[in-house]
């Protein structure tokens, strides 16, 4: 199994690097790519309402790339494994992802399916309902997760969600543990996961809502959040992080847990908020970090995204995070 010792700190501007050189600081996203369209509206609207909304736009999404732009502006190389449509929008997120210095040689174009979209709609206090279309993401098979079996293998950490086929992301998380590579799993949107992949899982990072289905038990609060984390490592997790939005995060591992509370911000917007502390966790953990300075470094650049309208256009980047943390203890 790969360590996550500490490695030379790699800018999100910096060109990928070759599988072959076998880096520690590399990872590898296999996931979503969605455009969004996001409307604006005083409240969310009630079961059978319908609302006059205010500001509509376009912004690119999904949790699979929103998580790869995430770790990329946040510190590390990264690669993203995934399926567009053949059109505007498809184009459109090709082109934001490698903007990023993000390596999509295994970004494959479907020719008989549109783009994944995502319609949101985001209140004035920040919260959002979300309903994506997969598009071409369902397209996305095994065959074109061994196809990446080689960048897999010498990478870092693999990250995963289930905005894409099932069965493509247990091929996925098998491929990498077989080959030594570290694996978190971020399972939104919930769904049961088979009991035989959490021992597969190294990193498991949960909101309540995928925390209660999968543990079934309710989370509301950090105590709440330790019964679940508990079940869930006794699945065979190795590391569970459920995150309680404003209530910060409990973790737990096999050496410590606890509860780190979120900074305090005004939040406009909480669209990839999730993605972004997925990101920003990563690039500080395979960076070297321990888990609980990584997780204190996502919460951070999650805090700053929800300040900010928008998926991938929110996502700050580490000298962004490095400075507001800078500014928080001058403070103090």
């Amino acid at each position: 199994m790969k360590s996550f010792e500490t490695f030379k700190n790699v800018s999100a501007n910096t060109q990928p690097k070759a599988a072959d050189q076998h880096s520690s600081a590399r990872i590898v996203v296999v996931g979503s790519a969605n455009m969004d369209l996001v409307v604006h509206a005083e409240r969310l609207p009630a079961r059978g309402e319908t609302l006059l909304g205010g500001v509509f736009a376009t912004f690119a999404g999904g949790k699979g790339a929103n998580q790869a732009v995430a770790a990329a502006r946040l510190g590390a190389s990264v690669a993203m494994l995934g399926c567009l449509g053949r059109d505007e929008f498809g184009a459109q997120l090709r082109s934001g992802l490698q903007h990023e210095h993000i390596d999509t040689a295994h970004l494959h174009t479907a020719d008989d399916i549109s783009s994944g979209i995502a319609v949101i709609t985001v209140a004035a206090d920040g919260a959002n309902t979300i309903v994506v279309s997969p598009g071409a993401n369902a397209a996305l098979t095994p065959g074109h997760v061994d196809a990446a079996s080689a960048d897999i293998a010498a990478a870092g950490m693999l990250i995963c969600q289930l905005e894409v086929p099932l069965d493509t992301v247990r091929h996925a998380i098998s491929v990498a543990a077989k080959l030594g590579t570290p694996v978190l799993l971020n399972p939104a949107p919930a769904q049961p996961l088979p009991d035989a992949l959490y021992e597969q899982i190294s990193v498991l990072v949960l909101n309540e809502t995928e925390a209660a289905l999968l543990a079934d038990v309710p989370v509301d609060s950090p105590a709440s959040a330790r019964v679940a984390a508990a079940r869930l490592r006794a699945k065979g997790a190795k590391t569970v992080i459920v995150t309680l939005g404003a209530e910060g995060v409990w973790y737990s591992t096999d050496d410590e847990e606890g509860h780190l509370p979120a900074p305090r911000v005004d939040a406009i917007d909480t669209t990839a908020a999730g993605d972004t502390f997925v990101g920003g966790f990563a690039a500080e953990r395979v960076r070297g970090a321990s888990i609980r300075d990584a997780i204190d470094f996502g919460q951070r650049a999650a805090a700053l995204s929800v300040t900010r309208q928008g998926a991938q256009a929110s996502i700050p980047t580490h000298a962004e995070v490095r400075t507001q943390a800078a500014s928080a203890a001058a403070l103090r």
